[in-house]
């Protein structure tokens, strides 16, 4: 009988259901910043390959050497 009841208090206790459903969300945002991630890191690429490429092609003050 005493070993039911243990049971019975296990199975009604929730005090973890919040720490499962932090984790759970935490998850969740990291994977959804893992997918922004993914899909814009082509384009920063770009730009600062385009950023290098102005670089070096610019001239001192604008001036011709």
């Amino acid at each position: 009988m005493k070993l039911l009841n243990i049971f019975k208090n296990f199975k009604n206790d929730e005090s973890g259901a919040v720490t499962v459903d932090w984790v759970v969300l935490t998850a969740a945002v990291v994977g959804l910043g893992l997918i922004v991630m993914n899909q814009i890191t082509p384009a920063i690429d770009a730009a600062g390959a385009q950023i290098t490429t102005d670089l070096q092609n610019a001239t001192a003050l604008g001036r011709q050497p």
